[in-house]
C-alpha cells in the first residue's frame, strides 16, 4: 500500500510538470533555464544562488519554490515583482535582493516566502481575496466560518486554508433560523503556483540535483564511512530493499538518492530519526551525526 501511495503521488506530481511547465523529466537546469525565460536572468541568478546555498538535502525545496515562482510570474506578469505593497511591506524584488522577512511566511526560507506570496497572489486573481482562513487539520465543515451580516443562503465565500489554497464556505440556515456555514471540500482547490511547487518537488525528487556550471560538484563530498553503513544498515532491516537502500554510500550524492530512493515519509515513525541522521550525514559534522545516530538507537 505505501507504494502504491507514493507512486500514486509521483503519477500525479509528473502530469502536473507536464501541464504546468511542460516538462517530461524535471531538472534543476531546465528549470532555472525556464527561469531565466520568464522571471528574467538576474532573479533567475539570485535563485539559483539561494538553491546553491542551502543544505543539499533542502535543496530539491528550494528550486520547487523556483518552480511555483515561475509559474506564477506567468501568471501575473513580470509587474508581479516589482508592485509595492504599502505600509511596511516591500516588494517582492526588495525581498529577494535584500532577504527581508515577511509575515505570515516567517518560518520559511526566502525563495519558500516568495513562493508562497506568489501562489497566495495567484489564489486571489482567480477566486477573489479570501474572506477568512481555516486550518484543515480539523476536518469540521460546520459554521467555521463567519457569514456575513447579509449573506443569503447558497453564497459561497473564498477561504484560506494554506499557502494557494482555496475551500469554499457556503452559507446555510440552520433549523433555528440563524445563519451559518459549511465547507465544500468538494471545492478544494490551490492554485498553480502552489501545484508547481508540490509538483516539481515530488517529480524531479530530493536530487541529487546538481546547479548549471556548479564546480566543485558538492555531492562528490566524501561522507562519514562508518555512519554511512550504520544508516544503510538500519534501513535494509527495517523494510527497505537491498535496491532502495543501495550499495555502500561513498558521497553525499549517495546519500542523497538512497534517501529518495526509501521514501522514508510514508514509512513508520521511526524513520523520521532515521532522515535526520542521513540529514547529518550529508551535512558532515561529527558530533550532529553522532547525535542523531543516538536518536535512532532511542527511537528504534
Amino acid at each position: 500500500m505505501r507504494e502504491f501511495r507514493a507512486e500514486d503521488a509521483r503519477t500525479e506530481a509528473r502530469r502536473l510538470v507536464r501541464d504546468l511547465l511542460g516538462e517530461e523529466r524535471p531538472t534543476a537546469g531546465s528549470l532555472l533555464r525556464r527561469a531565466g525565460d520568464v522571471l528574467g536572468d538576474a532573479r533567475a541568478a539570485r535563485c539559483a544562488d539561494l538553491a546553491r546555498g542551502a543544505h543539499l538535502t533542502r535543496r530539491a525545496g528550494e528550486l520547487a519554490a523556483v518552480a511555483g515562482l515561475v509559474v506564477g510570474t506567468a501568471a501575473l506578469g513580470a509587474g508581479w515583482w516589482s508592485a509595492g505593497r504599502g505600509g511596511k511591506i516591500p516588494a517582492p524584488d526588495e525581498v529577494l535582493a535584500t532577504g527581508t522577512a515577511v509575515d505570515p511566511w516567517t518560518d520559511l526560507t526566502l525563495l519558500e516566502t516568495l513562493a508562497a506570496w506568489i501562489a497566495d497572489d495567484t489564489a486571489d486573481a482567480a477566486w477573489g481575496p479570501a474572506t477568512a482562513a481555516v486550518d484543515l487539520n480539523s476536518w469540521q465543515a460546520e459554521d467555521r466560518v463567519e457569514p456575513p451580516a447579509d449573506a443569503e443562503p447558497g453564497r459561497r465565500l473564498v477561504v484560506s486554508f494554506d499557502a494557494g489554497g482555496r475551500v469554499d464556505a457556503v452559507v446555510a440556515r440552520r433549523p433555528d433560523g440563524a445563519p451559518g456555514t459549511d465547507l465544500d471540500f468538494a471545492s478544494l482547490r490551490y492554485s498553480g503556483p502552489a501545484e508547481a511547487q508540490w509538483s516539481w518537488g515530488v517529480a524531479a525528487g530530493l536530487g541529487p540535483h546538481p546547479l548549471p556550471g556548479e564546480h566543485p560538484d558538492p555531492y562528490a563530498v566524501p561522507v562519514d564511512p562508518r555512519g554511512a553503513e550504520t544508516l544503510r544498515r538500519w534501513a535494509l532491516r527495517h523494510g527497505a530493499t537491498p535496491a532502495q537502500a543501495g550499495d555502500r554510500w561513498h558521497d553525499r550524492g549517495d546519500v542523497i538518492a538512497a534517501i529518495e530512493r526509501v521514501d522514508w515519509m510514508w514509512r513508520s515513525g521511526e524513520w523520521f530519526a532515521w532522515w535526520r541522521a542521513a540529514a547529518a550525514l550529508v551535512g558532515g559534522d561529527p558530533l550532529e551525526l553522532a547525535n542523531r545516530l543516538d536518536d535512532i538507537t532511542a527511537a528504534s
